[in-house]
């Protein structure tokens, strides 16, 4: 998760994580009142984060995980999570996000096809969250340790040191993984579905969306839809809609747009009145003001290729 420039809030991602001959990027997030969560998405890539200060909830599939600082998170490839925080609450963290295909995932070895492939494709269910009280945890947290130094500091042949690094952390939990054929099928197919609304709602969130449409595309009735959403996205599908909408109207302000009409408009807001009444409670400030003294940092939402 990172927090500089804004790119589109797309769930699934068209964003390069490092260079396609090293895909392995650093981001550092930060949540606050003004920007209290990165909504629901996935990517191509795996991630490996530390919270470094505040507290905050990870919605990952289905489950939700509370996590303090210290805790640490690995979330595979094509995993659908999101972050939240509490009203007056912050969160603060740091995040390596890699492709398999640096440790290799790609080629036809033994280490490849019966580890790396199928965690990449969500065969292997590593634990998501990794506490002091993990018997994993001491190792893993040395790990980051040692990848976040490597990192930033490049020594000479740091590719390779932080190669091995990321091999050492999937070696570590795969005794703690388990079988994906081991969870009921119907949450495979659950996810699945909310996949697909979530990538309709980011191709089409400036038309008219109601729960009725997105429910028929998954063929659920409301009630079930409404429920259903709610348990893998951490929110209402009227607040994920809103949120992509206000969160498209800051992006265009950043990169320039200065009509709040047309803005809000674009995003798919049909009452200016309401536009700036919703944009001010999640932002903090009116889109004038957002104008006139935009943030230097904004979170961003990683999603895949």
């Amino acid at each position: 998760m990172a927090a500089s420039t804004a790119p589109s809030p797309a769930q699934k991602e068209k964003a390069q994580h490092g260079e396609s001959l090293f895909p392995l990027q650093r981001y550092g997030t930060t949540l606050s009142d003004s920007y209290p969560a990165v909504t629901a998405h996935w990517h191509e890539e795996a991630e490996f984060t530390m919270i470094t200060g505040g507290v905050c909830n990870y919605q990952i599939q289905s489950a939700s995980y509370p996590a303090h600082p210290g805790d640490l998170l690995f979330i595979p490839p094509l995993v659908l999570h999101s972050i939240t925080i509490e009203t007056g609450g912050s969160m603060e963290s740091e995040t390596y996000v890699f492709h398999m295909n640096l440790l290799g995932a790609s080629l036809p070895d033994s280490g490849s096809i019966r580890y790396l492939t199928p965690l990449a494709h969500q065969k292997l269910i590593p634990p998501f969250l990794l506490t002091v009280s993990h018997a994993a945890y001491p190792q893993a947290y040395d790990l980051f340790l040692a990848i976040s130094d490597a990192y930033q500091n490049r020594p000479a042949g740091y590719e390779l040191l932080l190669k091995s690094y990321f091999l050492q952390l999937i070696a570590l939990l795969l005794p703690y993984c388990e079988a994906a054929d081991r969870q009921p099928p119907i949450e495979q197919e659950h996810t699945r579905k909310i996949k697909t609304v979530l990538a309709y709602i980011d191709r089409h969130y400036m038309d008219s969306l109601t729960v009725p449409q997105l429910a028929a595309s998954c063929y659920f009735n409301e009630y079930y839809f409404m429920r259903i959403f709610k348990k893998y996205v951490g929110m209402s599908c009227l607040e994920y809609i809103k949120n992509v909408r206000l969160q498209k109207a800051a992006e265009a302000f950043l990169s320039g747009e200065t009509s709040p009409l047309e803005v809000s408009l674009s995003a798919g807001f049909c009452n200016l009145s309401y536009f700036y009444r919703e944009f001010k409670k999640k932002f903090g400030m009116t889109p004038k003001e957002f104008i006139e003294h935009p943030p230097t940092t904004f979170p961003v939402i990683q999603t895949g290729s």
